[in-house]
């Protein structure tokens, strides 16, 4: 089965990061999560972004302020990086900014300030692409979703 790894750029970041690994139970699919800094650990984190292929299918990092993480996975490894910026500084524009201004072919998916929850959304949908009963379930989920919005 396939799993995500959640990576945060600081262990203060693990309340906002959590919802990512709550939302992938939600949906049983398998995660590790684990701090890595660009800064301040960046010989494993390269390591980490380097070997991840082998054990992860999609790449979920949260980082505040220069926010490089997400950055960094994605010059490193060939699979989908979502990065979530967290609001360490500046209401997370600054994280928000350095997150989605990646120099053309080194993607990285960027969801909202904090949007922890809709990265794992998102590494569910493209996982769902391989895997008939994981798409089923996301299609229950929306289903629901719409019928919460429209009951008010």
């Amino acid at each position: 089965m396939a799993r995500v790894a959640i990576v945060m750029g600081s262990g203060k970041d693990r309340p906002t990061m959590q919802k990512a690994a709550d939302t992938l139970d939600q949906f049983e699919v398998g995660w590790d999560m684990r701090v890595l800094s660009a800064h301040k650990t960046p010989d494993d984190a390269l390591e980490f972004a380097t070997t991840a292929s082998g054990t992860y299918s999609v790449i979920i990092a949260g980082a505040g302020k220069a926010a490089h993480l997400a950055g960094v996975m994605a010059a490193k490894t060939t699979l989908p990086v979502i990065g979530v910026p967290l609001s360490a500084s500046l209401d997370g524009m600054d994280a928000l900014l350095a997150t989605v201004q990646m120099p053309t072919g080194i993607p990285v998916a960027t969801v909202a300030i904090d949007g922890a929850t809709n990265a794992a959304l998102l590494a569910i949908a493209i996982l769902a692409l391989g895997d008939a009963g994981l798409a089923t379930r996301l299609k229950k989920y929306r289903e629901d979703l719409r019928q919460q919005t429209l009951e008010g």
